[in-house]
């Protein structure tokens, strides 16, 4: 994949990701009749809604931000566990097959986000694409 397709693929994935996620925080912070109602359904408890809100806004946030590569990680994996938590609730109260799958699709999406990230929002001794190493360098050096 040539540079310019990964930025393009990126920013689109980050940005669905990163509207998702704020979206449904901000939603979360409403408190509306609909969220209530579905953590209920779910069996949290109502204060659950707040809590899940402000990280789901802040980790919106973080993954937009320039630089801390190290926060945009930490937010890829709560947005990760919040996801397949959210689709291992709606299987463990029988909500059908597309209530599971929604937030499992997002995961994909989580996952091409991180996949597709630039150089400069990874981790200084994160993994580089095979392309970028070099030639002869042990595989498993730091």
């Amino acid at each position: 994949m040539n540079d310019k397709a990964r930025t393009i693929g990126y920013w689109i994935s980050t940005g669905l990701l990163s509207f998702g996620v704020a979206s449904g925080g901000v939603a979360d912070l409403a408190g509306s009749p609909q969220v209530l109602e579905g953590m209920a359904h779910l069996g949290y408890p109502a204060y659950f809604a707040t809590i899940l809100g402000v990280w789901k806004v802040l980790g919106a946030v973080a993954l937009l931000a320039p630089r801390f590569p190290r926060l945009k990680e930490w937010a890829y994996a709560g947005i990760f566990f919040d996801l397949t938590g959210a689709a291992a609730s709606h299987a463990a109260v029988g909500d059908a097959a597309g209530q599971v799958m929604t937030p499992l699709v997002l995961v994909a999406v989580t996952a091409a986000s991180w996949a597709l990230r630039p150089e400069g929002r990874r981790l200084a001794g994160a993994p580089r694409r095979e392309a970028e190493a070099r030639v002869g360098e042990p595989a498993l050096a730091t």
